[in-house]
């Protein structure tokens, strides 16, 4: 196939952004250790929350990784999203407070997409992401699929990429995404991600 893309640099409007973004998948379970919780620390399945509430955990893991697209839903469609008969939902907790979100998606036969994965800022580097992510894929691999997906930017943290290839995935494909700025439009406060620049 023909690449789109020429070699060099593409300027872009203001108010744009581009990032460049992984697709991951395995194709087998991996061998992942029991989640070992430290005291306080629970991963359980969620009823659908509130779009209100959803939002709030989704803003407090990802305002600085500029996640944007569940705040660019209307209530009705959020709400519709995570009602979804093939949509799963997971918290990770410390002492009953929601700390980290899992979010997968079995609506494509055969597959889970893992649509969301974080920790709130203050719990990453505590030695939480390897049990939640074993929780996650032994939750997403007890239902009859083939393949367990993800995809992850480059705003994202920078041991993401390393982090997911650790667990089990391998990078299969890589796009890059234009968008409006979040933070122009008011969905973001300004001062998000501050290792981004922003111009308008």
């Amino acid at each position: 196939m023909t690449s789109a893309f020429e070699d060099g640099y593409t300027p872009l409007p203001k108010g744009k952004l581009a990032t460049v973004v992984t697709w991951l998948e395995m194709t087998s379970p991996p061998s992942v250790a029991p989640p070992d919780w430290p005291e306080g620390i629970t991963f359980q399945k969620v009823a659908p929350p509130a779009p209100a509430e959803y939002r709030m955990l989704f803003r407090a893991i990802g305002q600085n990784l500029l996640w944007v697209s569940r705040l660019k839903m209307s209530d009705e469609t959020l709400a519709a999203t995570l009602s979804h008969p093939e949509v799963e939902l997971f918290h990770l907790l410390r002492d009953g407070v929601p700390i980290g979100l899992v979010e997968l998606n079995f609506c494509a036969p055969g597959e889970c997409e893992l649509a969301f994965f974080g920790l709130v800022e203050g719990e990453t580097g505590r030695g939480l992401g390897k049990p939640m992510m074993g929780a996650a894929l032994a939750a997403a691999w007890a239902r009859p699929v083939s393949k367990v997906w993800l995809h992850t930017c480059h705003f994202d943290h920078p041991s993401a990429l390393a982090f997911y290839q650790r667990m089990g995935f391998r990078p299969v494909e890589i796009r890059v995404e234009v968008l409006d700025d979040p933070r122009l439009s008011g969905l973001l406060p300004r001062e998000a991600a501050p290792q981004v620049p922003l111009i308008d």
